[in-house]
Formats: structure tokens, sequence, C-alpha cells
């Protein structure tokens, strides 16, 4: 009872602004269990009322912004006007995530992130097709295994909650296609982020699509093994990973093995409603080929799940 009562005392004030979204929504429900934090919310009928949001924004440890880009530049602005009553930020949006002074909220990007994140004010959450893209390259890119100007290919796949509340509606109105690919201008708004954090100077051609499943991804790499320095193997580039995940708390390489068994075959949906992420090789010696896959939920490790993960590092929960 003594514990429970300090738990209440202690509980981290959070402010979702934005809460109404698809992300916004979830990590209400998930912190809504939650005895370490307090989730404090606006007067909707002053949620447009500056005044309004920067006294709140005095009185919370930390908002989380799930808004569009620029209402997020916005918001991060008046928090940055609170001087030393300022919370921290957590940003979900696309706006400041390749951005000066900000975190990659990314913990297992490399060694000293999570620390970074713990003692960032700023930090911004990554896109879900980024968090499984630079998940495969950023290790073989530090390892010498792929040239940082390396004509990269990313195809990917979503389920239909990534789109939002417009796509999400038509999906259950059954009036959306079962698969389509988008993005066709080759101008995604993840791609920043994937070059910078992925450390590619070339910038790498990526293929989004959707389909009908709520929840799921598939991010997918194609190599040439041939063409990369060292010809390496296809267990060769499975080691390079393992080493840089090879704490295992979110995101799993999946062994050569396991993968083998699977048949030449991968769903998307069966990492859904958590915040786990499982990195496959599938090899060809004879043929030298690979194809790099990462799979993770869209909503989970891709997006409000992630966003959990960054704000017990921030607050030290």
């Amino acid at each position: 009872m003594v514990a429970e009562v300090l738990a209440d005392v202690l509980a981290a004030k959070v402010f979702i602004d934005g809460e109404a979204g698809t992300t916004g929504l979830l990590i209400r429900e998930l912190l809504g269990a939650r005895r370490d934090v307090e989730i404090v919310s606006i007067d909707p009928a002053r949620r447009k009322d500056a005044a309004a949001k920067k006294d709140l924004l005095a009185g919370v440890d930390l908002t989380i912004l799930c808004l569009p880009d620029d209402a997020a530049k916005e918001s991060a602005a008046l928090v940055a006007s609170l001087g030393s009553r300022a919370p921290k930020v957590l940003d979900a949006s696309t706006a400041h995530r390749v951005a000066p002074g900000w975190a990659y909220g990314f913990p297992e990007l490399a060694e000293g992130q999570a620390d970074q994140i713990r003692a960032a004010q700023f930090v911004a959450n990554p896109g879900c097709y980024a968090t499984g893209a630079i998940a495969l390259i950023r290790p073989l890119v530090d390892a010498g295994l792929l040239p940082p100007d390396f004509p990269v290919t990313i195809n990917a796949v979503s389920g239909y909650s990534g789109g939002g509340k417009s796509m999400i509606a038509e999906y259950e109105a059954r009036t959306a296609p079962d698969f389509e690919i988008y993005g066709l201008g080759l101008e995604h708004k993840h791609m920043p982020e994937i070059q910078h954090y992925g450390r590619l100077s070339r910038r790498a051609i990526f293929v989004p699509s959707v389909a009908d499943f709520r929840q799921g991804m598939l991010v997918s790499i194609p190599l040439h093994l041939d063409t990369l320095p060292g010809k390496p193997t296809g267990a060769d580039i499975e080691a390079v990973l393992g080493k840089r995940y090879a704490d295992g708390s979110f995101v799993r390489v999946v062994p050569a093995a396991e993968v083998a068994g699977e048949r030449g075959k991968l769903e998307a949906e069966s990492l859904n409603d958590t915040n786990q992420m499982e990195l496959r090789v599938h090899a060809n010696e004879k043929h030298r080929h690979a194809v790099l896959i990462a799979k993770l939920d869209n909503l989970g490790k891709g997006a409000s799940r992630a966003a959990v993960q960054n704000m017990e590092l921030m607050l030290g929960l």
C-alpha cells in the first residue's frame, strides 16, 4: 500500500499533445494503466489557446507531440520559450528527426544512443519504415560491409493503420484496394532520417506499399553479395547484425537455422502489439544473393510503443 501511494505521489506528469490521432490514442492507452505516469490533458475548447497550452506545459515533466509537422514545430517553439520551466519533449512527427539539437529516439541505433536519449531535452521518435531500414543498414555501414555510397534499394509493406484515420476508414469501409505501392515520386518523408542515421552518402531508392491488414510491417533490402567489399556471405552479415543487437532487449536477429525453417516465407503480423523487432538474413550462396528483412509492428516499435520506450528513458522510469 505504501509503495502504491509513493508511486502516485512521484508519478511523472505527461501531456500528449494530439492525443486524438492513431499514435496518440495508443500511447494514451499504454500509459493509462501505469501508476508511475499521470496523463495531463487540456480542455478541448482551449486546445488552440497558446496561453493555456503554455501554462499546462510549464507544469508537466514531458510532452509527447502527436501532431502534423507544422503544429509540432509550433509546440516545440512554445516549449523552448519556457526556459527553465520547459518540460522534455518527445516528438512523434517527422518535423525534427534530423534537426540539430534533437536526439534520435532509436535506443538500439549504436552504443551510447540510449544515454543520449536519457540526457536529452528534445527527442525525435523515429519513423516506422526508418526504424526497420536503419536497423539493417547502420551496422553494416559501421562494419565496412556496406559502403556509404552503395546503391541501396529498400522495399516495404505496412498495415493500413500507418496511413492515419482517413486510410483506416477507407480500408474498414472496404473502399481501398487490397494492395498498393505508393510514394512513387520517390520523396517519402522517412528518407532523410534513413540516409542520415544509416550513414549513407547516396540516397537510397525506397518503395513503400500498403496492404489490407491493420498492423504489421516488413522492410526488405536486397543485396548482390559479390558487389560488396570483401564479398561477405550471408553468415558474415548475420554476425555483424547479431553483434550490434546482442543484448536482445527489443531487437532480435533471427538465426539462420530458424530462418531456414520458415521455408522462404514470412508474414508481417506476428509482432503486433509488441515493441519487438526481428531482423533476418535470407541468403542464397549459390547465386550470391541476400535479402535482409526487418519485421515490426508499425504502431509498436514503429510508433507508439517506441515512444513509450523513449519516454521511460527520458524520465528515468
